[in-house]
């Protein structure tokens, strides 16, 4: 846990990435395993996440998200795009993939089907939207960990346009939106923040125990 720990504060929001730097295979396959693992409701990972190492697609994606430099000096760049609906057909998909996974026949799911589909469904379609999309956040929050643990740098980042995003993407036709992205790769020298005391509320300030 120390060692975890040392690697969270060694962590930071880097904003100006090394370009020359790529990270390697093996480790480009670790933070998507990682990613992959990631907690969701009902495990049912309303999501999809694209991995971009294309030069001229991150060259779009940076000018839709204000010309920031990490978009095309990463080395890759996590799109975490959510499910605008919770559709029946996901659902059958998962309960499928549960069944194989652990050798049960599809009837025995039928009562797990059924609740999720009475506790996603029946939401409105924009609170639905809502729902998938902070299951992305939770995911992020695994590639984050994964990456402090492999000293790759990354920057989890909302300052962009989703709807220029998707369109460049073509995520509007597969039921997808762009909920939250990160870069990751390694930070540059010339990146000053790197230099920054880290600034946390104290246990104090941040924990209630009752």
């Amino acid at each position: 846990m120390k060692t975890h720990l040392e690697n969270l504060n060694w962590r930071y929001a880097t904003k100006r990435f090394d370009e020359n730097k790529k990270i390697s295979a093996e480790d480009l396959s670790a933070l998507k395993e990682a990613v992959r693992l990631s907690a969701s409701s009902y495990g049912l990972q309303p999501y999809q996440v694209l991995v971009i190492e294309d030069e001229k697609t991150k060259e779009k994606l940076r000018a839709a998200a204000f010309n920031q430099p990490q978009l095309t000096e990463a080395s890759q760049v996590f799109v975490f795009a959510s499910y605008t609906e919770v559709k029946e057909e996901y659902i059958q998909d998962y309960m499928k993939n549960v069944a194989e996974t652990r050798g049960m026949d599809l009837s025995e799911l039928d009562q797990f089907a059924e609740m999720i589909k009475g506790a996603s469904m029946s939401l409105p379609k924009d609170q639905q939207a809502v729902w998938t999309a902070k299951q992305t956040y939770i995911a992020l929050g695994f590639l984050l960990n994964a990456a402090a643990t492999l000293k790759i740098d990354t920057c989890p980042m909302e300052g962009f346009n989703a709807e220029e995003f998707d369109e460049i993407l073509g995520l509007k036709e597969k039921g997808l939106t762009t909920a939250v992205i990160a870069t990751a790769g390694y930070r540059s020298e010339e990146d000053i923040t790197q230099n920054y005391k880290k600034v946390r509320k104290s246990n104090e300030d941040l924990f209630i125990n009752i």
